[in-house]
């Protein structure tokens, strides 16, 4: 079953704040984890803000130019994926696996 999820600003290091210079998604868009929602800019450098989720846009809560910080919310996504779980590899990358495929991969 899909579940609205709410995406914010993720920790962004020792900035106070930074502009949203690019939105990549609009409202209808279906998306993927780690495809990228918007770009934000500090005086130092700009960055993409990913998906933790996939699913649809629902609602888009930023627009170019606003300046957001840690916690603020980006848009509302209808997510697909139930029952996710993060796991770190041993090399310190992310990799999302779901249940039905663990399990699959581990019966003999």
């Amino acid at each position: 079953m899909a579940e609205l999820k709410k995406i914010h600003i993720p920790n962004i290091g020792d900035f106070d704040s930074v502009e949203v210079i690019e939105i990549m998604v609009k409202v209808g868009d279906k998306i993927n984890i780690e495809d990228s929602l918007i770009t934000v800019e500090s005086d130092k450098a700009s960055m993409d803000i990913p998906s933790p989720v996939s699913g649809l846009i629902k609602s888009l809560d930023i627009k170019v130019g606003d300046e957001v910080k840690e916690g603020s919310l980006i848009l509302s996504i209808d997510s697909e994926i139930e029952d996710t779980s993060e796991v770190k590899a041993s090399e310190g990358k992310k990799t999302t696996h779901t249940k039905k495929r663990d399990s699959a991969l581990t019966s003999k």
